[in-house]
């Protein structure tokens, strides 16, 4: 069952009819509850035991964590006691996160470097016989940010319910946007049925990311595959064509995701973070990282990069650490060197922003920047590093994507690629293709002008119109059966 299935139009239909039914708000937990349980059996039944189990864990650990109702036995020893608590909860949470995803690749990297045959058949084995639960990575990293701001005063949860609930909702819980616990719980205190305006917002949006998905990331994705899979058969065009096409999947698969869970949150009364700010229109790579997956970027920042001093440390001392925060943030994408090039690179291309920032207002010579020539330059070397760093991405085997960089120049195609590829598979040629994503990015510049620059928003008796319009476009115009979504994997 994924977003877009009549499969989850008819869960969610009757999901809601029974959640808005019952008036106390413990039964409409324990509906979503279990809702939430249904939804995940749908796509891995057999780990659901493993998360049941991490929630309750979790949830007594916070309570041993939490501050004493007897302000007497707050003392050293209760606080060191505290602390060993939350450093064994991080502990055990980056384990279940390193023994589901990243044994195999420690194994194949040790059997690889010592030559040791044993270690390399058991990455295989391993690679072969063990899944790991979707969204591991996101299920992780919220219990981890919930037991620090346990640790840091906020109240432990009373009630295993709100918890698990919490925990498991199924619109957040494969790929995000990830949440805080106490920001989503307490909106319990106000929650109502959603009024219509608010139902048409939330009919919008999860129209509009269906289009993003199903529409647009879905079919740019198919020709991103063929490119990507008989990539000693690409010439240099066909390379940069696929680089350009899969940083507009990627943005329009995820973002339209995270769209699709956020109207199944107002449906239900809840309000989900947004986690995308057009982030291909900002000019710096610092400004990117703030509108790109925005709720990893603040996970990264709490509980990661203010810890480590932040910018309070001195100029080195914080570009090392924005260095050593975007590493961890390619480990936790996924376990291959490609992540952690790519990792390595967002860290360095950040370190470098701050030390030219800080020198460009030293000499104070900023007002070079802040000109529409400036501007215009400084976007596209933002968006130039973006892109060329998503070659690791999608081909995070460094065999694969050291051979698509080097031959990004000069390199012609072969004849079967252009047969397969643009005539049989597509109907294109590269000119046409060429002229289909320059227009997908340019409806992105239209949404982006219209949304903060001419702050024009349709009403919602115009969004209820367009909803039904938006959903026969995906069911006539998107792939069959659709692809996966990327995020799945991470």
């Amino acid at each position: 069952m994924t977003f877009i299935s009549l499969q989850y139009a008819l869960f969610l239909l009757v999901l809601l009819a029974a959640y808005w039914s019952v008036p106390l708000q413990w039964w409409r937990l324990f509906i979503m509850l279990v809702g939430s349980l249904i939804f995940y059996a749908s796509l891995q039944i057999w780990y659901i035991p493993l998360l049941l189990v991490s929630i309750v864990f979790n949830y007594c650990l916070a309570m041993a964590i939490g501050e004493p109702l007897d302000w007497r036995i707050a003392n050293a020893s209760w606080n060191r006691r505290r602390l060993w608590l939350l450093w064994i909860g991080i502990a055990l949470n980056v384990l279940l996160l390193l023994g589901f995803k990243y044994v195999p690749f420690v194994l194949n990297s040790i059997g690889t470097l010592l030559n040791w045959p044993v270690a390399l058949d058991s990455a295989n084995w391993v690679k072969t016989h063990v899944i790991a639960p979707l969204g591991l990575s996101f299920f992780c990293f919220e219990c981890i940010s919930y037991l620090i701001d346990v640790y840091r005063g906020a109240p432990a949860a009373t009630s295993l319910l709100h918890f698990a609930a919490y925990k498991l909702f199924f619109a957040k819980l494969i790929s995000g946007p990830i949440t805080r616990y106490h920001n989503l719980i307490y909106q319990l205190k106000s929650q109502s049925f959603p009024t219509p305006d608010r139902i048409s917002e939330a009919l919008w949006t999860i129209a509009f990311g269906a289009v993003k998905k199903g529409l647009f990331a879905d079919n740019l994705g198919i020709y991103v595959d063929l490119s990507f899979t008989n990539l000693q058969r690409a010439g240099s065009e066909d390379l940069w064509l696929a680089i350009f096409a899969y940083g507009l999947q990627l943005y329009l698969d995820f973002s339209g995701y995270v769209d699709m869970a956020r109207g199944t949150a107002l449906l239900l009364g809840w309000y989900l973070p947004p986690n995308f700010d057009f982030p291909y229109f900002t000019t710096s790579i610092g400004d990117f990282w703030r509108r790109w997956h925005m709720t990893l970027g603040d996970w990264l920042r709490n509980y990661l990069y203010f810890p480590l001093g932040g910018s309070r440390v001195g100029l080195w001392r914080t570009c090392l650490n924005l260095f050593t925060v975007m590493l961890i943030a390619g480990v936790w994408h996924g376990a291959a060197w490609g992540f952690i090039v790519w990792g390595a690179l967002h860290g360095l291309a950040l370190a470098l922003h701050r030390l030219t920032d800080v020198t460009f207002k030293r000499l104070r010579i900023e007002f070079l920047w802040e000109n529409p020539i400036g501007m215009a330059i400084a976007w596209l070397l933002t968006q130039a590093m973006v892109f060329s760093s998503w070659i690791f991405f999608r081909l995070p085997d460094l065999k694969d994507s050291g051979w698509a960089i080097s031959h990004l120049w000069g390199h012609p195609a072969d004849v079967q690629f252009a047969n397969k590829v643009y005539v049989e598979a597509l109907g294109l040629d590269r000119v046409q293709l060429a002229w289909i994503l320059a227009a997908v990015a340019a409806a992105m510049l239209l949404n982006y002008g219209f949304n903060r620059i001419l702050k024009v928003e349709l009403n919602w008796p115009i969004k209820l119109v367009l909803v039904p319009l938006c959903f026969y476009a995906v069911w006539l115009l998107a792939p069959e059966g659709g692809l996966p979504y990327i995020y799945f994997d991470f």
